[in-house]
């Protein structure tokens, strides 16, 4: 054979064995953790609470729900309207950020404030606004508002880029915290190109009460690892007494593969489901021991329901990957819902008649264990209403797959998505 045939050969074996070596690097082989219970509480026995919080590592406050949006053109007016009412402090982070009217209209307002001596402080994931102009801090900063960047490139361990600050929490004074999934963006008004035909379908719910002081202490955090200061004198963490429902702070902070709260947390929402499980993520990506815990939830007669992103997906390589995972889920009776008018964007969880969890996770392996995320979690009556007529609408505008349709899938989408698989702890 020739040397040419041989220099392809080499070049071929040296492409698949860094490929391995990447692949090896990031897990891909790795064995397979089961997470099993037997006669897990449901939510409304008296030790759920307390079983959960202490597996997910959560932290266990009180508070009072004050408000509930679910669409873009909704939730930021509210956010806005409560940065011009600050008094002592804004305190906000997020992931996606991106060029255009909301980011100009956000920047107006906490520069405003800032100018005004509220004290303002900004943690924004380096990745996440990557198309963010320099300019655009640097007015921020020359207003008086700190900004820190979460995980900047750094050539001395470029891996750890792939992690990402996933969280979405905007904290007013000591008084008011508002949490979900939105981020600061065109996009969320439907305006992403994509072809929606509505604006996104998110989630942003408002507290009052101790949590606010539990939530300002999470941000603390994750301002100091940063390589921030907090003077306390000026800016003490005070969490009040008791007051309104018991809620679970369920923090991901640099998450691993036996260490992840926010698995846990899903994976027991599953466990103490007795009635229905119904679950909002738009980048769904189960791995084998979840689709399990799905499937023997539905066979013990749990109603077992999926809302996720369909053919209107800011991520289409993503959604065609979720895709080639649905088969056991659809052959166990599992049924999922693909959000047709735009970007289905919330995550939410609602077990039986009133457990509720919201937040930044999704139920892919990025927010198991590669993103810092943040979930709001508890028992509430009137939140739960709220969360099922999200659903409801959500499922009513939406393609219930079936079986025929999932195998009917075009041959360009089983291929991407396939190859989408091998990159399935870093999507």
């Amino acid at each position: 054979m020739s040397l040419w045939f041989w220099s392809i050969g080499g070049i071929i074996l040296g492409l698949a064995l860094v490929v391995l070596i990447v692949l090896y690097s990031f897990g891909f082989f790795r064995g397979k953790v089961k997470y099993r219970a037997k006669n897990f509480p449901a939510p409304s026995m008296s030790d759920f609470t307390f079983t959960v919080a202490f597996l997910s590592n959560s932290l266990m406050s009180q508070g009072i729900l004050t408000g509930f949006w679910s669409e873009g053109p909704d939730i930021f007016p509210i956010r806005l309207d409560a940065i011009r009412k600050a008094e002592h402090f804004i305190k906000f982070e997020t992931f996606t950020m991106t060029p255009g009217h909301r980011a100009n209209e956000f920047a107006e307002a906490i520069a405003s404030r800032a100018r005004s001596g509220v004290k303002v402080q900004f943690i924004v994931d380096r990745y996440g606004v990557k198309s963010i102009p320099k300019s655009y801090w640097e007015q921020l900063r020359a207003a008086g508002v700190e900004v820190a960047f979460f995980n900047p490139f750094n050539i001395r361990n470029p891996l750890e880029y792939l992690n990402r600050n996933h969280r979405k929490l905007l904290l007013i004074d000591d008084r008011v915290a508002y949490i979900g999934g939105a981020g600061v963006s065109d996009y969320w008004d439907g305006k992403a190109g994509v072809g929606e035909e509505a604006p996104w379908l998110d989630l942003e719910i408002r507290f009052e009460g101790p949590v606010v002081g539990a939530l300002k202490g999470t941000f603390q955090q994750h301002w100091l690892d940063l390589g921030k200061t907090v003077d306390f004198s000026e800016d003490p963490l005070v969490v009040s007494g008791a007051q309104g429902d018991t809620i679970l702070i369920s923090v991901g902070e640099n998450p691993n593969y036996r260490n992840s709260p926010i698995r846990t947390l899903f994976k027991n929402a599953i466990l103490a489901a007795r009635k229905r499980f119904w679950i909002a993520s738009p980048y769904l990506l189960p791995n084998e021991d979840t689709c399990k815990l799905l499937i023997d939830a539905k066979q013990r007669g749990v109603d077992v329901r999926i809302l996720t992103m369909g053919k209107v997906s800011d991520k289409k390589y993503v959604h065609y990957t979720s895709r080639e995972l649905y088969g056991n889920l659809l052959e166990g009776g599992v049924e999922i819902y693909e959000y047709q008018p735009s970007m289905m964007h919330a995550k939410t969880i609602l077990v039986d008649d009133d457990w509720i969890s919201v937040g930044s996770s999704n139920l892919d392996p990025r927010s198991f264990f590669r993103n810092d995320e943040l979930n709001i979690s508890m028992k509430d009556g009137l939140l739960s209403e709220q969360v099922e007529k999200f659903f409801l609408y959500g499922f009513s505008r939406s393609l219930l797959l079936t079986k025929h349709q999932w195998r009917r899938r075009s041959f360009k989408q089983r291929i991407l998505g396939k190859l989408g698989l091998i990159f399935y702890w870093q999507l």
